[in-house]
C-alpha cells in the first residue's frame, strides 16, 4: 500500500464526508487536505531539515500535519510531550529538527519552545484559501515516513525509523486480518506520538476510508458518552484504560454495544480486568501484540481465536518463530524469544547502526526481546520480557504470573513485580502494589493470598505499597523506575 496515495485518494474522493471527529470539530476530507496544504506551505517557508517535529494533542490536526510533511517528502518526528524536558531536547537534536508543528498549550506543557526549533503554531494560522504547495518529491514507499522515539524506559530514547512501506504494510495487514473497511468507526484516545496510536486509530481509518473519533484526554465517562453518540465498531486501548472503564459504577452493556472489536495492546491484559470488563459490558477484549519496531501490530487475536493470554495468529505476511538462547528454532508450546520478519519491520534505529545490527539475526528476523510460545495452531502467547525474567533458585519466574495473583486481591488496584538480589537464591520477587480507594495495606494478608495460588518460591519476599505505580505516557509500568524505588520508594504506612 502506498500510504500517502491511499490517504489522499480516500480524502479527495469523499471530500464532504466527515472522516475525523475530535474534541474541537468534525473534519471533512477536504478540510484535512486544505489544512495540510497550509501546513506544508509553512514548513516550506520555515524548515530546511528533512525531518519535521510534530507535537499535537490527539486530534485531526495530527494527521493533517503528517500529510503536509509527507507531501513535501519530509519525515515526521512526533514528540512525546510527556517526556522530560531534557529528553525532548535530546530527541530534537538527535533527529536534526529545526521546526516543530504545534499549538500553544503543548508548548506551555513542556515549559516553552525547544532550543534551536522554530515553532509552526497552528493556533496562530489562518486556513483560508488554497496556498501553492510544491509536490515535486512526495513520500515514496521506501522513504522514511516517521521516526518514533521510544519512551526511554531504559537509557536515552531511540529513534525507530519506519518507512511509508512499513506503515502501509501494517495497515494492509490489519485490514486483511479483521476485514476492516469504510463501514467501520474507530474510537481513539491513544496518543498519536505512540506507534499504536499512530497506526491503528490514525493511519488505518485514513487509508481505508473509515471514520475516526478522537478525544485528547482519557476520561472514562466521556469515552462512554462518545461511544453512545458515535456507535464505534472498534475501540483500541491499553489495559489501564480498560481497568478504569470497568471501575465505572454506572457502566452497562449498552455503552459499547456497537463494538465489533475491543482490542488491548501495549502490555499484558490482567485477568481481573478482562473478566470484570466482560461481566460489566458484555464485551470480550481481544489482545493484540506488537512493538514500535514492527509498525507496530504483528498479532491480533480475532474473536474466533479467543483464549486468555493469547495474542492470536501473526498478521498476513509476517513470519514468526520462537528461538532458544542457543539459536535453535523451538517447536510448539516451547518458551523462547519471539522473532519475526515481514514488510512491517523497521528500517533501523536512527544514528545507531550497531544497535540496529544487534536486533536482527543472521536470517533477518527481528529479535523482539519478548518471551513467548506458539501452540500447534500457530497462536502466540507472550509470557514475559527476557530482561524482566527472574531466576529464583534456578527456576525461571516471570513477573506477570505473580502480578495476576496480586491483582485479584480485593484491596489491590494494580501491581508490579521485579527481581531483587538474594545471596542464597540468586533472586527473589519484590512486589509493589497500588491500592483501591479506601483499601488498607496488609502485607501479611497479601503474602498469604499469594501462597494460596502460586508456588512458595514465587511468593514475593517483600510487598511495598505506592500511591501510584510509575507509568509511561501509554500507561505501561516503568520497571526501571521501580528498580530505583527499591531503596528510595516512599511507602504508605499501613
Amino acid at each position: 500500500m502506498e500510504l500517502l496515495s491511499a490517504i489522499r485518494r480516500n480524502l479527495l474522493f469523499h471530500p464532504l464526508r466527515g472522516v475525523v471527529i475530535d474534541d474541537q470539530r468534525t473534519w471533512r476530507g477536504i478540510d484535512l487536505m486544505v489544512v495540510s496544504w497550509h501546513i506544508a506551505r509553512a514548513i516550506e517557508r520555515t524548515s530546511d531539515s528533512s525531518r519535521v517535529g510534530i507535537m499535537l494533542p490527539t486530534s485531526g490536526a495530527f494527521p493533517a500535519a503528517c500529510i503536509a510533511a509527507w507531501t513535501l517528502g519530509r519525515t515526521i518526528v512526533p514528540l512525546n510531550y510527556l517526556l522530560s524536558r531534557s529528553d525532548l531536547e535530546y530527541v530534537a537534536k538527535d533527529a536534526g529538527l529545526d521546526a516543530l508543528v504545534t499549538v500553544g498549550p503543548m508548548l506551555d506543557l513542556i515549559g516553552g519552545s525547544l532550543p534551536g526549533l522554530t515553532d509552526i503554531r497552528l493556533d496562530q494560522m489562518k486556513f483560508t484559501g488554497i496556498p501553492p504547495v510544491r509536490m515535486t518529491n512526495p513520500l515514496k514507499r521506501d522513504d522514511i515516513a516517521v521516526v518514533l522515539y521510544t519512551s526511554g524506559t531504559s537509557g536515552r530514547p531511540k529513534g525507530v525509523m519506519l518507512s511509508g512501506g512499513n506503515i502501509g504494510a501494517n495497515v494492509r495487514q490489519i485490514k486483511e486480518c479483521v476485514d476492516f473497511s469504510s463501514k467501520d468507526t474507530i474510537l481513539g484516545v491513544l496518543p498519536q506520538f505512540h506507534s499504536f496510536g499512530l497506526t491503528v486509530p490514525t493511519m488505518l481509518p485514513l487509508a481505508t476510508g473509515a471514520r475516526a473519533v478522537y478525544t485528547a484526554r482519557f476520561l472514562p465517562r466521556k469515552l462512554v458518552e462518545l461511544a453512545q453518540k458515535h456507535k464505534p465498531t472498534a475501540f483500541i486501548a491499553i489495559p489501564s484504560m480498560y481497568n478504569a472503564l470497568r471501575l465505572l459504577k454506572d457502566g452497562t452493556p449498552s455503552d459499547f454495544a456497537s463494538l465489533r472489536f475491543a482490542v488491548s495492546g501495549g502490555e499484558p491484559l490482567p485477568d481481573v480486568v478482562f473478566e470484570a470488563f466482560r461481566d460489566k459490558f458484555n464485551i470480550v477484549i481481544n489482545e493484540g501484540y506488537g512493538l514500535t519496531e514492527t509498525s507496530p501490530v504483528t498479532n491480533w487475536c480475532r474473536p474466533e481465536d479467543q483464549r486468555r493470554k493469547c495474542v492470536g495468529h501473526a498478521l498476513p505476511g509476517i513470519e514468526q518463530r520462537i528461538v532458544a538462547p542457543d539459536g535453535r528454532v523451538l517447536g510448539a508450546n516451547e518458551d523462547g524469544e519471539v522473532r519475526m520478519r515481514g514488510p512491517n519491520i523497521m528500517k533501523g534505529y536512527l544514528n545507531l547502526p550497531e544497535e540496529t545490527a544487534a536486533v536482527f539475526d543472521e536470517l533477518g528476523f527481528f529479535k523482539s526481546g519478548d518471551m513467548g510460545r506458539l501452540d500447534d495452531k500457530g497462536l502466540l502467547s507472550i509470557t514475559g520480557r527476557i530482561k524482566e525474567m527472574m531466576i529464583i533458585g534456578g527456576e525461571n519466574v516471570f513477573p506477570r504470573e505473580i502480578e495476576e495473583v496480586l491483582n485479584r486481591h480485593d484491596s489491590v488496584k494494580d501491581s508490579a513485580v521485579i527481581g531483587m538480589h538474594d545471596g542464597m537464591r540468586g533472586e527473589v520477587a519484590l512486589a509493589f502494589v497500588e491500592l483501591k480507594e479506601n483499601a488498607t495495606f496488609d502485607e501479611g494478608a497479601l503474602k498469604s493470598f499469594c501462597r494460596e495460588h502460586i508456588a512458595g518460591f514465587k511468593v514475593p519476599r517483600e510487598i511495598r505499597v505506592l500511591e501510584a505505580l510509575p507509568r509511561n505516557p501509554t500507561g505501561k509500568i516503568m520497571r526501571r523506575k521501580l528498580s530505583a524505588a527499591t531503596t528510595s520508594a516512599t511507602t504508605i504506612v499501613a
